[in-house]
């Protein structure tokens, strides 16, 4: 018994909330500021509570597809959660391309879904689908709640998961029963979280282990993925990388992560990457791998990838480690976090023995050289795309931001686009899911209302998901949409003009090039209240995107029609190593062999 005589203050009882109102108090806990979503029979109770709020923006799109990539473009943006909302069955079945790409993306994502009353499941109810079982595969976890009272400890071990270790999506199904029922809440609640404890520090004998390679090694390269973007570790790697004075290759997903401008930056690696970059990869003898995870349109055929080089692999994910290439020095730890540790015993080994890169970078200068990145001028009149491209990102500069859909215009604005700080590049690399780019522009305009954004879109992937530009309109997002309109479904039409002898099997799409253009871009653009326009001649393309970047009051769509002929070079063929790398076609660098 205590004999404590200090009076106590008197505990207040806890608030009791409905499970919808536990719901909206959870969010605005965990600092949520806006959030993306269509509402529906099963989520209908939490809207009731979200019309009431003024802590939390509802931005409400047309399609749940559109709500989860807008929430992907507001996290890749800014390094925060996105969250979206949808009501059960084909509202959360919409969800799950978006949820999808998150996850092979690594997106920190909170999708949150109604579903059925609890008394009803398993009946084959209306609009009854088994959300958590079917995304089990492609979330960090899915949780299902029947009882009011798990609302408040669901919703912060769902945060928890998705924003901690490697990001990705979490999915939170609301039973309909749930957020009608009212239970005590409790912030903060406990969060148990048994097995799940990512490992942020790195072994410090791997680390320095790493350093002596680096110092040993007469043809480093710094071989960066996304990862580094999410573990907002660029400042640290530009440290290092001037420190070490070894080049420096940055995937699609970590375009960014490492200044273009910079002298010890190749570009990017991989099918389309540029040819010093691949090359530099085949030829060294040391790959420090930050963030990445060897995929294969990096690796190409991988038992030929990187042939004399040894491998430091450093992820926060354990499981990427050594699933494609063994690591000689596997490191698990935050890239930040390793980044900054390898930087202070590298420059502690280097003191008894400073290793000399002078003939690797006499060899990279070379490259260089004689591969510049660059493309020809169509010969059929129309307008070339990569031209377009460039001069967008030169107009708008580095403070902008460019959401891609995915095909050639991708890697075009991933090539011509010069990129100088982290977040300023989105798309889909992993899922290369088409409709990506018009529904994430949006998020990220909601995210960086004082940034330009683009949506740099193809004809084909702008027809998935245009719709959001109502959403746009409506909500005053005046994002800027890029059309590189070749009438085509441009990536699957060069396969086919290099592997299927040219036989374009149902790749028009008939949206320009003197056809009825069904539809036409500029009439649709006009009747979502946006402002259109069309560029058919080289002469027009510098006004048309100024005219852009000087209206903020509404939406643009600009209609490029550009040549269905361009191709993107450079070109690793599926299916065989690096080394056969095409500069152009039937043109391939000779890769020197040690």
């Amino acid at each position: 018994m205590s004999t404590d005589s200090t009076p106590r203050p008197k505990s207040s009882a806890p608030e009791i909330l409905t499970g919808s109102g536990a719901v909206l108090r959870s969010l605005e806990h965990l600092g949520i500021k806006d959030v993306f979503g269509l509402p529906g029979g099963a989520i209908m109770p939490f809207y009731d509570e979200l019309m009431a709020s003024t802590a939390i923006r509802h931005i409400l799109v047309r399609h749940e597809q559109g709500a989860g990539h807008a929430a992907e473009g507001y996290a890749s943006s800014t390094g925060k959660i996105g969250v979206a909302i949808a009501t059960s069955g084909p509202g959360a079945t919409n969800l799950v391309t978006a949820i999808a790409d998150a996850y092979m993306d690594s997106v920190p994502l909170l999708a949150i879904t109604g579903q059925v009353f609890s008394t009803s499941m398993g009946t084959d109810a209306f609009q009854e689908i088994d959300i958590v079982g079917i995304t089990m595969p492609i979330t960090k976890h899915s949780f299902l709640v029947t009882k009011p009272e798990d609302v408040p400890a669901a919703l912060a071990a769902a945060f928890q998961i998705a924003t901690t270790g490697r990001p990705g999506p979490v999915l939170v199904d609301i039973t309909k029963d749930a957020q009608q029922k009212s239970a005590p809440f409790v912030w903060p609640p406990k969060v148990d979280l048994p097995g799940y404890r990512p490992v942020v520090k790195a072994h410090g004998k791997q680390v320095v282990a790493a350093a002596q390679l680096l110092v040993e090694a007469e043809r480093p390269v710094f071989y960066v993925g996304g990862g580094v973007i999410r573990a907002e570790a660029s400042e640290e790697l530009l440290e290092l990388a001037e420190r070490v004075g070894a080049p420096v290759v940055t995937t699609l997903m970590a375009r960014g992560a490492f200044p273009d401008s910079n002298p010890l930056h190749l570009g990017m690696p991989g099918m389309h990457g540029s040819v010093p970059a691949v090359l530099a990869l085949q030829e060294s003898d040391l790959i420090i791998s930050l963030g990445a995870r060897f995929d294969d349109r990096v690796t190409g055929k991988p038992s030929e990838f990187a042939p004399h080089a040894k491998i430091v692999h450093v992820d926060i994910d354990p499981a990427e480690i050594g699933k494609i290439r063994a690591a000689d020095v596997p490191i698990v730890g935050d890239a930040k976090d390793v980044i900054v540790d390898l930087s202070a015993a590298f420059k502690d080994t280097a003191k008894e023995s400073k290793p000399d890169y002078t003939r690797w970078w006499e060899r990279l200068a070379t490259l260089k050289a004689q591969y510049p990145l660059g493309y020809s001028m169509p010969d059929d009149g129309l307008l070339s795309p990569q031209a377009i491209i460039e001069r967008i990102g030169q107009l708008s500069g580095p403070e902008a931001i460019y959401a891609a859909g995915v095909g050639q215009h991708q890697m075009w604005a991933a090539q011509f686009i010069k990129y100088e700080r982290p977040h300023a590049w989105l798309n889909s690399g992993g899922a290369g899911t088409m409709g990506y780019g018009v529904p994430a522009a949006m998020g990220a305009k909601v995210a960086n209302p004082d940034r330009v954004v683009w949506a740099i879109d193809g004809d084909g992937c702008f027809q998935m998901t245009n719709q959001e530009l109502a959403t746009c309109t409506i909500n005053n997002i005046p994002i800027k949409v890029a059309i590189i309109n070749n009438s085509s479904l441009g990536m699957v039409r060069q396969w086919q003009t290099l592997f299927y002898d040219g036989r374009h099997s149902f790749t028009d799409l008939n949206t320009g090039h003197g056809t009825a253009m069904v539809p036409d871009f500029v009439k649709l653009g006009e009747a979502y209240g946006c402002l259109a326009i069309r560029v058919t001649k080289a002469d027009e393309v510098d006004a048309a995107i100024k005219l852009a970047l000087e209206t903020n009051d509404r939406p643009v769509v600009i209609d490029f029609i550009v040549s269905a002929d361009a191709m993107v070079w450079p070109m690793v063929p599926q299916g065989v190593g690096n080394s056969q790398v095409q500069y152009a076609r039937d043109h391939a660098p000779e890769w020197e062999e040690e």
